[in-house]
């Protein structure tokens, strides 16, 4: 406690300094009498510090009256080595993340408005604009993610996005890759970081520039021994982009990006050992892999001033193979030597391959309406996905990376996702001040299923296909109201969720799959006011309203000819899902002097959701993960050659499961306790060199953020106590 103390009482004091030291020199540059304009970017969205709001349009995509948020990764204090998802996209409101990166995964997951951010499974995560998932419809995973040293800028839109983007209710979240420089033949940047658990990071970029062609790519290497034993990882990321510009309105480019990766998984923890310790290993013969490629090309294509192409083909093949002592016995059954055998009991393997190629067109035209500017945006996606799962192998009992099984599989299966989807929207300028933007979009969706399951001595068919024919409506209103760059928003748009591989997927004679069951549906509805005042302040208040009908789970039936006792998978309840979102920055020395270098920041970010089943056996009660606060509130301190922040993370209570109870037997089912994190980091500059430190989890503070029934569990995934890091980066 008396360290905590110091580490707390030490950091107040640099800040105080710091903004003493930086209000000083403010105000005495205020009686400057000569100002030199710094060199001014127009790119299609207004931030302050690194977050803000797009523009009506951007790259022929519409953005009026959709609540978005733009973070400019560059202007972040944070251990982006790592992609520590808190530091990097916590100002994003409401948004929660599920923290794995000690337990199996590299990737937290994120997720908004009390959605299930397990893996990200409820957004549509895109690269550049492409997706970077399996498949969204049936195996919407993110195994991949960029290394965020990598990462100009990312893009959020929340649920209204189902209309441009794809039908997920949670929206859309694009990271967008840095680019080649335009004035330099040969640019490279080089980042090494070392920090706790055995942490080595090292990051290297090249591009450059030279006539109509031009060059960019990345590789990341990281190494860590890992927060808990037994959870050591390593993870090799490529990035790869060439360009050629044929003219000024025609570009061609290709894109390539890989992962290579292998995770230890400790395995999950009951209640009474996270209390004793959250170090504590449970398994250490559990492996996983991931590799991942992604290949892609872009056509860019402005016939006229008024009117752009798009055209973007992605081929994306994957896999993710498993060894693992598995969640039978749940988290009590300890992973040791039978005395019997003298041996460990085998381990189950299963493999998963992924492939899935993608091209979506996309044109927008601006037109004259009562003088007024109005832009039509349209275009169309196709996608094709196989997804290959073999599970159930019976593997061997040794403790290395061992996928080789005795025997056959326990089950065999084939998905495979079809998918067309035209859309469009239409803005509307009915005045200088105020639009109007209707959007449709329909989605024709195929999924089949085949092979095997067995259980015990019968092997269960599974021999499925299901089309679906869904449209999907939308409207936007904006007003600008004049003051500053802020407007009023409001949006309502329709989502939907099919039902994915694991809900198609036959799992025991006494469990049957409702053959009438329906995919989730839904809608998103937002209002809000926002914008930013010069360079000083930025904010955003919305209020939002979410419907999530159809959510499929097992309820137990009793067969009426043989009363028999069976689980039926089919449409057990809706919830309900509103709240409140704001968030305000303001920067006190640029309010002082607008044309100031310096800067004194402070920042909150606040989202309050409600979110309850209204429907079946569970009406009224929460929906799981879903925290009814999140808080995340900061102080910023920036000179020329310094930066700091200090961020404080708040976030409320959930439940592991919609009973909502607080203790069970059962992994996934039980409390999930609020908790406060402190994170500080700096960055000093020094012409082309940067060195960044930080504390991440400042107060060592045990928490955790999911349960879980089965990988990289089963029981309570620990979250990552105190850690510190340092690195240094060169830009030639």
């Amino acid at each position: 406690m008396c360290s905590m103390r110091r580490c707390v009482i030490i950091l107040c004091l640099f800040l105080i300094s710091s903004a003493k030291l930086l209000a000083q020199t403010a105000v005495k540059g205020i009686t400057d009498s000569t100002h030199i304009l710094e060199k001014v970017t127009v790119t299609g969205y207004r931030t302050v510090n690194g977050v803000g709001h797009f523009t009506e349009v951007k790259e022929g995509v519409i953005y009026a009256g959709k609540k978005n948020e733009v973070i400019i990764t560059d202007s972040l204090d944070a251990n982006k080595a790592i992609n520590n998802t808190r530091q990097i996209l916590g100002r994003i409101p409401g948004l929660n993340i599920v923290e794995t990166e000690s337990s199996g995964f590299t990737a937290n997951g994120i997720a908004t408005r009390g959605l299930n951010p397990i893996q990200s499974i409820e957004m549509n995560t895109r690269q550049n604009g492409y997706t970077i998932s399996a498949d969204v419809h049936g195996y919407n995973e993110a195994y991949y993610l960029p290394p965020m040293e990598g990462i100009n800028r990312i893009e959020m839109v929340r649920g209204a996005s189902s209309l441009q983007f794809g039908s997920q209710f949670g929206g859309l979240v694009n990271y967008v890759t840095k680019d080649a420089p335009a004035d330099k033949d040969f640019e490279s940047q080089t980042s090494i970081t070392r920090g706790s658990f055995g942490l080595f990071n090292t990051f290297q970029s090249v591009g450059g520039t030279k006539g109509r062609f031009s060059y960019y790519g990345f590789v990341q290497y990281r190494n860590m021994d890992g927060y808990r034993p037994s959870s050591q990882q390593w993870q090799l990321s490529g990035f790869g982009k060439l360009q050629y510009r044929f003219s000024d309105n025609i570009k061609l480019s290709i894109e390539y990006s890989a992962l290579r990766n292998k995770i230890q998984m400790p395995g999950g923890l009951t209640d009474s050992l996270f209390t004793a310790s959250p170090r504590i290993s449970t398994r250490n013969r559990n492996w996983l892999k991931s590799p991942w490629n992604i290949i892609s090309a872009h056509l860019q294509w402005n016939p006229s001033a008024t009117t752009s192409i798009n055209l973007t083909t992605t081929y994306l093949t994957g896999n993710r193979s498993l060894v693992w002592r598995n969640e039978d016995g749940g988290p009590e059954a300890k992973d040791e030597i039978d005395p019997a055998t003298n041996s460990y009991v085998p381990r189950e393997v299963g493999i998963e391959r992924m492939h899935n190629t993608t091209t979506e067109l996309r044109i927008a035209h601006t037109y004259q309406l009562n003088h007024n500017k109005s832009v039509l945006s349209a275009g169309l996606r196709y996608s094709y996905a196989w997804f290959k799962r073999l599970g159930g192998g019976e593997g061997t009992v040794n403790s290395d990376f061992d996928l080789s099984i005795t025997g056959d599989w326990g089950y065999n299966l084939d998905f495979q996702t079809t998918n067309l989807a035209p859309f469009a929207e239409n803005l509307f300028k009915l005045s200088d001040r105020f639009s109007i933007t209707p959007g449709f979009r329909f989605e024709y969706l195929n999924s089949k299923a085949s092979g095997y399951k067995t259980d015990g001595p019968d092997k269960i068919m599974a021999n499925q296909s299901r089309n679906r024919y869904i449209p999907l409506f939308g409207l936007g209103i904006e007003w600008r109201t004049g003051k500053g760059n802020t407007n009023l928003y409001a949006n309502i748009s329709q989502a939907y969720r099919p039902i994915d591989y694991s809900q198609l997927e036959p799992f025991g004679v006494t469990s049957r799959i409702d053959p009438s069951m329906k995919d989730a549906s839904g809608y998103n509805a937002d209002f809000g006011y926002r914008g930013t005042i010069r360079n000083y302040f930025n904010f955003d208040i919305g209020l939002f309203y979410m419907a999530y009908n159809n959510r499929i789970g097992v309820v137990e039936k009793i067969d009426p000819v043989t009363n028999a006792v069976y689980t039926l998978r089919t449409n057990i309840a809706n919830s309900v899902h509103k709240g409140v979102e704001t968030y305000a920055e303001f920067n006190l020395l640029k309010y002082l002097k607008p044309s100031s270098k310096y800067g004194l920041s402070v920042f909150n970010s606040f989202a309050y959701i409600d979110a309850k089943y209204t429907s079946g056996e569970f009406v009224g009660k929460r929906v799981e993960a879903a925290a009814k606060v999140i808080n995340r509130a900061g102080v910023i301190t920036s000179a020329p050659t310094i930066s700091a922040t200090f961020q404080w993370s708040h976030t409320g209570d959930a439940f592991g499961d919609a009973s909502n109870v607080y203790t069970s037997s059962d992994p996934v089912a039980g409390h999930i306790p609020s908790y406060d994190v402190f994170d500080v980091s700096c960055t000093f500059k020094v012409n082309q060199l940067w060195i960044k430190t930080g504390i991440n989890n400042l107060t060592d503070r045990s928490y955790f953020t999911r349960r879980t029934d089965e990988y990289p569990g089963p029981g309570i995934i620990p979250a990552v106590g105190r850690s510190y890091y340092i690195g240094i980066s060169i830009k030639m």
